[in-house]
């Protein structure tokens, strides 16, 4: 993570974390470039340059800002996006529109007009009526485009219930019932407005097992197989999704090519064995690759002994820049960034500054004994944290900073009290 501790501070890539509070303000997400660029080393050695035909597609719903998609196209990866928004936000970037993939559910004409007028590489259609809703927007602008289906695999990851995408009983994907899926298919195959590629499927996200994806690419696999029987229909590309875990306490990463590399040998296998070329496999990564480059800090504000029962630090931020502690009941360490070298003998639960019970940020954390002033660096942040921020309560979303190797600068600059009104109007009534 790019962390060291000096002269009981600690440092993030270089910079020392309590002179960024001091410059930025708390809270502040700030991301380590050089932790970044790792990951998509990683994507390149252990899955792209070892496997021919194959592509990365940063999913943006983890962190998105146009620097950060800058850093993504300049590594060679392409985007997965799920919004208009940030679909917008891909090509401010200048990220190169066939290198823009759109998946979501519930995709509104809006966004699917922005994104065939803008000619983006992949659009994933989860669902039966948007197939007809792109044909409808293609042909009144004279435009094919290329599609891949969103399947429901029907397997049930091992991870919070709020991120498996993959189970039957899912707001995601089309269904594998027979007759929904076939007539799906042919529908695509025969429509003059789009070319159907292949496949997706997504099983969930914080995932430490193989044996999700690959149950769910054998119920693929046996779909390809039989569109190839009944409509001599090859598939040409897998996308595989992401999910792949990582470190927020005391979990054990894997590498890509841990989880990669089998489904790569099972489809080299599947595709000879039927005697087709194998297609294009693409993989989404988004919380491994921004997560744990990220840390959030924090400065410490009241604190609250209740004897016996337990001591609650409340610092400047809270649930409005990290939701999901309070939505997942998600856990991360922490580090007091101004006394990185001090004995972590108290217990601690750390919340935020919102009116609600809910909000808070480490539960029964063990850190040294603050005060108020002190600045609290929560690790493994970069990922769900800047991308589902909100108001509440009118608190201004925090700065993102970007550093690397001793410099730094601003991602996003910090909201203002101003900024809350800014879009606020008077109807006249």
């Amino acid at each position: 993570m790019c962390m060291e501790i000096r002269d009981n501070t600690l440092y993030f890539d270089g910079c020392d974390t309590t002179a960024l509070a001091k410059t930025y303000g708390t809270p502040l997400y700030v991301y380590s470039q050089t932790a970044l660029e790792g990951r998509f080393q990683a994507l390149h050695t252990e899955f792209l340059d070892k496997w021919e035909n194959t592509r990365a597609a940063y999913a943006a719903k983890a962190f998105c800002t146009p620097a950060l998609l800058r850093l993504v196209r300049d590594a060679g990866l392409c985007v997965d996006v799920v919004s208009g928004g940030e679909l917008t936000c891909a090509l401010s970037a200048g990220f190169p529109a066939e290198r823009i993939e759109f998946n979501g559910n519930n995709k509104l004409p809006a966004e699917l007009e922005l994104a065939v007028e803008n000619g983006v590489g992949r659009i994933i259609i989860d669902g039966l009526q948007e197939l007809s809703l792109l044909e409808s927007i293609c042909a009144r602008k004279g435009k094919r485009m290329k599609v891949l289906y969103r399947v429901t695999p029907g397997v049930k990851a091992d991870t919070h219930d709020y991120i498996i995408t993959g189970k039957k009983d899912s707001k995601f994907g089309i269904p594998l019932d027979e007759d929904i899926i076939y007539p799906a298919i042919k529908a695509a195959i025969d429509s003059p407005w789009v070319d159907l590629l292949g496949l997706h499927f997504h099983v969930g996200s914080q995932l430490f097992e193989v044996r999700p994806y690959l149950e769910a690419l054998e119920v693929v696999l046996g779909l390809v197989k039989e569109t190839w029987t009944r409509y001599r229909f090859a598939m040409t590309e897998l996308n595989v999704g992401g999910g792949f875990g990582i470190r927020y306490t005391d979990e054990e990463p894997r590498g890509y090519g841990w989880y990669l590399d089998p489904l790569m040998e099972r489809i080299d296998a599947f595709f000879r064995e039927l005697g087709l070329p194998r297609p294009a496999v693409v993989t989404e990564p988004g919380r491994s690759v921004v997560g744990e480059a990220g840390i959030t800090l924090y400065t410490v504000g009241s604190i609250k002994d209740i004897p016996g029962v337990r001591k609650y630090v409340s610092v400047d931020g809270g649930m409005t820049d990290n939701i999901r502690p309070a939505l997942y009941q998600a856990k991360y360490r922490a580090i007091a960034a101004n006394k990185a070298e001090a004995p972590a003998d108290e217990t601690v639960t750390v919340c935020g500054k919102c009116c609600e019970s809910g909000d808070i940020l480490l539960r029964d954390a063990a850190l040294p004994a603050l005060e108020a002033g002190d600045i609290l660096a929560v690790l493994s942040t970069g990922a769900y944290g800047y991308s589902m921020a909100s108001n509440y309560n009118s608190n201004p979303i925090p700065a993102v900073a970007l550093v690397k190797e001793g410099r730094s600068g601003l991602m996003v600059r910090r909201q203002t009290w101003e900024d809350l009104l800014s879009t606020s109007c008077d109807p006249g009534l």
